[in-house]
């Protein structure tokens, strides 16, 4: 532990603090991956032998790059789309590994594309897939729940007021509350929600100043203020609040007005999510509430051999704390590493 100590550049008293925030991550196929500073590691289980394989990656924020993204509620909007960008490509690569993108034999009219396309398919399939996905997203998350209530408050004969806002907020948590409860019953996703578990309680060890051992890791919560799920249930309490400045004579005006604004929604929320992952008083506890009673879903007790691989993860991306984590080349590939 001194050695973690010295590593980290804390004083003994000071340990909690400097780790609060350094490192974060994400539920794979069959994995985890986690990040700290210009760094992230991506832990997976073999499927042939059992054993964790390793890669670790460079990455370099636009913030690093540029000074003015680093400006409080831009910095949150960047993060938001580098980690999107990060989720798609460490998601491919776990998938890869697990096998879900082995080509299958094509058909005449994937033949016929092919032929016709060539190299253009793949970023044709790509763009549609992106603007059926944004427009989905739209539909079923603003202007569903906009025109429940607007119908809603003509039954009741315009009697609503201010509070068709909140009911608004409700039907949008609603609709996000069913599709993961939904999809909780997957065993797939079922999985990896367990891996989410799996690196929030190694994340919470490692803030604590433990040893990282299966035995510390199992004691801890499942329920982390900075997670994703949290973030996302920000967005949607603030969402109510931008949005009771928005007119309601037009649910077209509506849509207009609140997709430009949704930058500073997300902005402030991750100002806030930063907050609460670092300071534990009566406000954060309130606002965090709704994101952690939500991980009861998002994340499930892992096994010992799930809460294993957060734990390689988490020391392979923090080599200069854990010099003594051994790792052995196999298969004459560089990435390729094996934790033992």
């Amino acid at each position: 532990m001194a050695n973690q100590k010295n590593q980290a550049g804390c004083a003994k008293d000071d340990v909690l603090a400097c780790r609060k925030g350094k490192i974060g991550g994400e539920a794979v196929l069959e994995g985890i991956m986690m990040k700290a500073g210009g760094t992230y590691s991506i832990a997976l289980r073999r499927e042939s032998d059992h054993r964790i394989r390793i890669s670790d990656h460079k990455y370099t924020s636009l913030r690093d790059r540029y000074r003015l993204l680093r400006l409080p509620i831009v910095r949150g909007v960047v993060n938001l789309v580098e980690s999107l960008l990060l989720s798609y490509k460490v998601l491919g690569i776990s998938a890869e590994e697990y096998g879900l993108e082995e080509e299958a034999e094509p058909g005449r009219f994937e033949r016929w594309l092919e032929r016709r396309l060539g190299q253009n398919l793949v970023n044709i399939v790509m763009i549609i897939s992106a603007v059926l996905g944004i427009a989905l997203g739209v539909g079923l998350f603003f202007f569903v729940p906009m025109l429940v209530t607007k119908g809603l408050d003509h039954l009741l004969g315009g009697t609503l007021g201010w509070f068709k806002n909140v009911i608004e907020g409700i039907i949008r948590i609603g609709i996000f509350v069913c599709y993961v409860w939904l999809v909780s019953f997957m065993k797939d996703i079922r999985r990896t929600f367990q891996y989410h578990g799996a690196e929030h309680k190694t994340i919470f060890c490692y803030e604590q100043g433990l040893e990282l051992t299966v035995e510390n890791v199992k004691k801890q919560s499942r329920f982390h203020p900075r997670c994703g799920t949290s973030f996302i249930f920000v967005i949607l309490i603030l969402s109510v609040i931008v949005a009771s400045f928005i007119t309601w004579d037009s649910l077209l005006v509506r849509l207009c007005i609140k997709l430009p604004m949704l930058p500073l929604v997300v902005g402030v929320g991750f100002e806030f999510i930063m907050y609460a992952g670092k300071h534990d008083n009566l406000f954060t506890k309130i606002l965090s509430a709704p994101g952690l009673w939500m991980q009861r879903m998002t994340t499930k007790e892992p096994d010992d051999a799930q809460i294993e691989i957060a734990i390689a993860a988490v020391k392979y991306t923090l080599k200069d704390e854990y010099p003594d984590f051994r790792v052995e080349e196999v298969e004459g590939e560089d990435y390729c590493l094996v934790a033992e």
